[in-house]
């Protein structure tokens, strides 16, 4: 990736000090092939970070950043980072006059039914997701009359006009939880497919008499790992421990030492001594934990989500200098709060 050079109105020294730090956190990034970070590349970012880190102060913005994003964005500029579930707390408690959510759009649309009041934006409005486009309101209200006593989930990765049709919202740290609590035996989960799955088989596990329907949508990056690649990674690799999401295939999660959320996969790699770990997510993650634990050896295997990747610094600027309408998260308040009371009692029984 390129970064645009900006007329700075700091100084050499400042951006020196920038720089320098930048690097003692993304000079441990090594699963991206696309750079190598060094000084001379955190030199180029330093003016931006700089400028981001002004803006925010100056407007009372925070910036929440998925794990997923590039990492100039989650050690240059971001408030807090983590998954879904951390950042839908962030965005609860967050007492800001704008909020700049890099991630997906569905991720700002939870941080503006949360923080009404915020000026919410999303850097770029067209950083969709696989699984929240799979599925319309409508197409789960059509859904829902086919069901009519089922409790109705919804994941987290999903719109908000989704979220306003369901009983409850969760993420994949608590969709066990809530799923087994649930007074209904018959549960539409919408929209992964792939999910629902590894809950029927985690229901099963835990004893609990659950009949699971689910629509169709899958994420295009958990959708595509080749259990092959384990098999022959482990017979390369002695020790090998596996790490892998439930919105991955059942094929996969079954061959896998680790299956959890981000946050529980970071968690996980973290404080698990194994010689070599392979972790079935996004890439950004991987990125993560090599900064913040150098000592972990990965082997490959992770891949890139697109949406994730429409992030970058210089539209983070862009929403904070002047953003633009399309930048600007805005919703219905009727449908903001009956998306809002599933989010709750996700909140309550989690």
């Amino acid at each position: 990736m390129s970064f645009q050079t900006i007329e700075s109105p700091f100084t050499e020294t400042e951006i020196e000090i920038e720089a320098e730090r930048l690097l003692s956190r993304l000079m441990h990034v090594e699963c991206d092939s696309r750079r190598t970070w060094n000084i001379d590349e955190c030199r180029k970012i330093a003016p931006l970070t700089l400028e981001i880190n002004q803006l925010k102060k100056d407007k009372g913005a925070v910036i929440l950043a998925h794990s997923y994003v590039e990492p100039e964005i989650i050690y240059g500029v971001a408030d807090h980072m983590g998954d879904s579930y951390s950042l839908s707390l962030k965005a609860k408690q967050a007492n800001a006059e704008k909020i700049v959510f890099a991630g997906v759009v569905f991720m700002a649309e939870t941080a503006k039914i949360l923080s009404p009041d915020a000026e919410v934006l999303a850097p770029d409005r067209n950083s969709g997701c696989s699984l929240a486009d799979s599925l319309s309101g409508q197409q789960l209200r059509e859904l829902k009359a086919s069901y009519p006593d089922a409790g109705v989930v919804c994941y987290i990765n999903s719109t908000a006009e989704v979220k306003a049709e369901c009983d409850v919202c969760v993420t994949s740290s608590n969709v066990y939880k809530i799923v087994a609590a649930m007074p209904q035996k018959q549960i539409l989960f919408v929209p992964d497919r792939l999910m629902a799955d590894n809950i029927r088989v985690e229901m099963k596990k835990l004893g609990i008499d659950k009949e699971i329907v689910s629509s169709d949508g899958t994420c295009i990056v958990h959708d595509q790992f080749d259990p092959n690649l384990i098999a022959e990674s482990r017979e390369k690799f002695p020790g090998l421990k596996v790490v892998s999401h439930p919105e991955c295939t059942m094929d996969i999660t079954g061959l896998s030492d680790y299956v959890g959320s981000t946050g529980g996969m970071m968690q996980y790699v973290k404080q698990t001594e194994a010689p070599y770990f392979m972790m079935l997510t996004e890439c950004g993650l991987v990125e993560r934990i090599e900064v913040e634990s150098p000592d972990k050896r990965f082997i490959s295997g992770c891949k890139l989500c697109p949406f994730m990747k429409m992030n970058s610094l210089e539209k983070i600027r862009e929403s904070l200098i002047a953003p633009r309408p399309d930048q600007v998260i805005e919703l219905e308040e009727g449908l903001r709060l009956r998306a809002l009371g599933a989010i709750e009692r996700m909140f309550e029984m989690a």
